[in-house]
C-alpha cells in the first residue's frame, strides 16, 4: 500500500455528513504510519512542502497537524533539520495502581522484567515504622527492572509484609509482576502516593541505562489490605527515567 492509499484509508469519514477536518485527516495518516511501523522511531517525516504536494492540503493545514502531533509527543521537530518520529514515551495513571505489564501491552509493545534481587530481611527502625510492625519483623525485598520493547522504563524497589504474603519469594517475577501477584493475594483497599523528581544513585543508573544527571520521577507508594483489620501489605519505590515515561492524572467534579 503506497502513501496515498494509507492516507485515504486513515482519513475515512466517520459520518457522511460530518467529514473529519483536513488537519485531522493528516494526523490520522501519520499516526497510522507510526503505529503500523511503516515510520519507525527517528524516521524523518516528509517536509511540509512534500506533504502539501502529496495530499493537496494547504501548508497551514499540514503545519497544524504536525504541531499537534508534536504536542502529543508522537513527533519531534528540529529547527533547520526536520521532523522525526519520537521515541515511545510510556505513561501511567497518576493516582491509580496499575500493572505495568498491562500498560505496556495496551500500547501494543512488549514487556519483560529482570529480577535483580529477591530476598528476606528483618525490618530496621524506619521500615518497622513504615509497616507499623515491631522492629526485626520479617519483610521480603525485591528489586526488579521493567522493560518496554527492550528499553528500561521503570525500576521497582519493593518491600512486602511477609505475614500477609508468605510465598512472595517463591514467585517467578519474570512471568508475573509483583503488582499482579499481590493484587490476587491481598486486594488493595487503600493506598498513598508521594511523587518527586530525583537523580538516582549510580548503581540504579546502570540498571536503567541512563547517565547520573538524568532526571527521574520517583513514586513512593504504600498500600493496605483487609476491610475490617487493615494492614500495610507493601511499600514500593518506583523510579521512571523522565525522558521515557510520564505520569498522568485527571480531576472531575
Amino acid at each position: 500500500m503506497d502513501q496515498s492509499e494509507i492516507f485515504n484509508a486513515a482519513a475515512g469519514e466517520t459520518h457522511l455528513d460530518q467529514p473529519a477536518p483536513f488537519y485531522e485527516r493528516v494526523k490520522s495518516m501519520i499516526k497510522t504510519n507510526i503505529h503500523s511501523g511503516a515510520w519507525p522511531v527517528n524516521y524523518r517525516v516528509p517536509s511540509e512542502s512534500e506533504l502539501v504536494s502529496q495530499f493537496g492540503y494547504s501548508r497551514m493545514t499540514i503545519n497544524r497537524a504536525l504541531r499537534e502531533l508534536t504536542a502529543e509527543g508522537l513527533l519531534v521537530r528540529m529547527q533547520g533539520v526536520g521532523t522525526f518520529v519520537a521515541e515511545v514515551r510510556g505513561q501511567s495513571a497518576l493516582l491509580e495502581i496499575n500493572n505495568i505489564a498491562d500498560e505496556i501491552a495496551s500500547r501494543g509493545h512488549r514487556h519483560h522484567a529482570r529480577v535483580l534481587e529477591l530476598t528476606q530481611l528483618h525490618a530496621d527502625a524506619q521500615q518497622s515504622l513504615a509497616f507499623n510492625l515491631p522492629k526485626g519483623s520479617r519483610l521480603f525485598h525485591s528489586l526488579i527492572c521493567h522493560y518496554e520493547n527492550g528499553v528500561p522504563v521503570m525500576l521497582e524497589d519493593r518491600l512486602v509484609n511477609a505475614l500477609i504474603v508468605p510465598d512472595y519469594l517463591q514467585q517467578d517475577f519474570t512471568r508475573i509482576t509483583p503488582n499482579a501477584y499481590l493484587s490476587s493475594i491481598a486486594p488493595i483497599v487503600e493506598g498513598e502516593h508521594i511523587i518527586e523528581a530525583v537523580n538516582v544513585p549510580r548503581s540504579e543508573c546502570v540498571y536503567l541505562e541512563i547517565d547520573e544527571h538524568t532526571p527521574c520521577l520517583q513514586v513512593n507508594r504504600r498500600t493496605w489490605t483487609g476491610r475490617q483489620d487493615k494492614k500495610i501489605v507493601t511499600s514500593v519505590r518506583l523510579v521512571y527515567p523522565g525522558s521515557r515515561y510520564r505520569l498522568e492524572g485527571s480531576m472531575r467534579k
